[in-house]
């Protein structure tokens, strides 16, 4: 009774009413697009490609484009060529000064920035889009430049207008939209991994059903322990100086500063996973490749995963020092008279907060790069390739952190019209980094 009183106040708030179905239209928009086939494309020849990204890191590709990679879709390079322009970007905000002054100007310079990550994003599209044409599709499709030329401005457009979908869906919608985009490529596998996997298992002679609802518990335990990384979090104890103006006395009390183990969330896994995705754009997806670069295109390899775990230790610390600016935190503590107890305010409290973050940074990331790799050790265990990259990995990760992340937008539109929250036992905890970045 509590979930269906809950849900009638949802739909008694008119705001948050229209904003659940005007996210719903887009997602229709997007998914009904991604069964649309490239003109020129034989949608009968599509078998091979089918199944080339029934497993493998082309499994998790089209899995990020919701299944449209597969199906020759308008909309087949999805959106992560703007995910890989947000990080070139934001690398460049670190190295280069002209970047770095961009940052530095508020909402101008964002704007900026975006508009460079636009450019960036089309660039790349063009250079992806003949690779998929070419590599990918194969003999469904021609190789002529009357084809070729065309095509490739159709899945660039369909590309920037998803890219567009995803703004829509953060302004008008609820959650952010690019987040979404990808959570509902992700969920849009699920129903298929699953049936697949069960029935494999009614059929094996290893286990049968006993095995597979084993397998139910294990991924039920591994959400649970994504939960727990995306909401953990370490506070640090502050006393605020009393001051009295008048007749009035303020401050005296103590708070928390709360510092997320994993503050970073899950841009890490999103900023490697896109770099992962370039030794298939440099291989034109044949599958006429071997040694280093065969390795790469398999995601249970030793090779890939090695370098999967390394490059999300490293975003995971980068990220975590664009997004947490200890100075800038030591800074307002001492103008509205706050400090840490037993640390000097100024550069001491500085120093301490870094030195907090990089303790609990540390054993956040080991612990996101031991959930994004946990797939292959599925795979070896013999879970079926499809099924295996809901243990853990981009999927699940991305999809516990945009559930929570929009869970708690709509918690906010419920207690601030003073209605029961989702949770009785108090308010799902906010993420202070999350996909939205984009």
């Amino acid at each position: 009774m509590g979930l269906v009183k809950t849900l009638e106040n949802i739909w008694k708030i008119e705001d948050l009413r229209k904003r659940l179905l005007i996210t719903f239209f887009f997602v229709v928009i997007y998914r009904f697009g991604s069964f649309i086939v490239l003109p020129g494309v034989d949608p009968a020849m599509l078998e091979a490609l089918r199944a080339k990204t029934s497993g493998g890191i082309l499994g998790i590709l089209d899995m990020f484009s919701g299944g449209a990679f597969a199906n020759a879709s308008i909309f087949a390079l999805g959106i992560m060529p703007y995910i890989s322009a947000s990080i070139v970007m934001q690398l460049l905000g670190m190295a280069v000064p002209y970047f770095q002054k961009l940052q530095r100007e508020g909402e101008s310079g964002r704007t900026k920035m975006n508009q460079y990550t636009r450019y960036l994003t089309v660039a790349i599209l063009l250079f992806q889009g003949p690779a998929y044409l070419v590599g990918a599709l194969g003999s469904a499709a021609p190789t002529t430049w009357d084809f070729l030329l065309p095509s490739t401005i159709i899945l660039a457009g369909g590309s920037m207008f998803v890219l567009w979908l995803g703004e829509r869906i953060t302004d008008k919608g609820i959650g952010n939209g690019v987040s979404f985009i990808i959570l509902v490529g992700i969920i849009a596998r699920l129903p298929h991994a699953l049936i697949g996997e069960f029935t494999s298992r009614l059929s094996s002679q290893a286990g049968g059903l006993v095995m597979f609802l084993a397998e139910i518990v294990l991924l039920l335990l591994i959400i649970c322990g994504a939960i727990l990384l995306v909401q953990g979090t370490r506070r640090i104890p502050v006393q605020y100086a009393k001051r009295v103006v008048g007749n009035k006395q303020y401050g005296g009390a103590r708070q928390y500063i709360p510092l997320k183990v994993n503050a970073a969330n899950v841009m890490p896994i999103i900023f490697a996973q896109a770099i992962m995705f370039v030794p298939i754009t440099l291989a034109g997806f044949s599958d006429d490749k071997g040694g280093f670069m065969a390795s790469f295109m398999d995601h249970t390899s030793v090779a890939y995963n090695l370098v999967f775990a390394i490059l999300i230790i490293a975003f995971t610390w980068f990220y975590t020092a664009v997004t947490i600016n200890p100075v800038q935190m030591a800074d307002e503590l001492k103008r509205n008279n706050g400090f840490i107890p037993g640390i000097k305010p100024g550069k001491k409290t500085a120093d301490y907060i870094d030195q907090v973050m990089s303790r609990i940074t540390f054993p956040g990331s080991l612990f996101l790069a031991l959930v994004a790799i946990l797939p292959a050790f599925a795979s070896y265990f013999g879970v079926s390739r499809e099924f295996s990259q809901f243990f853990g990995g981009t999927s699940l990760l991305i999809l516990v952190g945009v559930v929570l992340d929009t869970l708690q937008q709509i918690e906010s539109h419920l207690l601030m019209r003073h209605y029961d929250g989702l949770l009785k036992s108090g308010r799902i905890k906010g993420r202070s980094g999350s996909i939205a970045a984009y």
